[in-house]
């Protein structure tokens, strides 16, 4: 199963501010629909409620929650790292978007690493 973290770091290793991207650059923006479009990806829910438009097309996204039952219209739900590898598709590349808890936690899990320094 092929795991991969795709993420955009600042030059102090931050990678959002108040649920939002610390910038947006088209080019970056392209990048990451053109590698994830037809993946699973996976976030945690402010991840989620910060995507101007969600469910982003044409992926599938599975949220990460820690409220046992919670379901969220359009998407897979998992309540646990192990959960969401379970649910992921082990026949094409399963994209982890972020925040930065589950990146930490997605951590020993990837095998591939997407990164943009800015």
């Amino acid at each position: 199963m092929q795991i991969s973290i795709i993420v955009a770091i600042a030059s102090n290793n931050a990678i959002g501010k108040n649920n939002d991207l610390l910038w947006h650059i088209s080019k970056d923006l392209q990048r990451f629909k053109k590698l994830t479009d037809g993946h699973f990806i996976v976030m945690g829910k402010k991840t989620y409620f910060s995507l101007p438009k969600r469910p982003l097309p044409n992926r599938t996204n599975m949220v990460i929650t820690d409220v046992p039952g919670e379901q969220i219209d359009g998407c897979l739900m998992a309540w646990s790292i192990e959960d969401a590898i379970e649910k992921m598709d082990p026949e094409k590349e399963n994209f982890i978007i972020g925040g930065g808890s589950i990146y930490r936690q997605f951590l020993p899990y990837a095998n591939k690493l997407y990164l943009t320094r800015v």
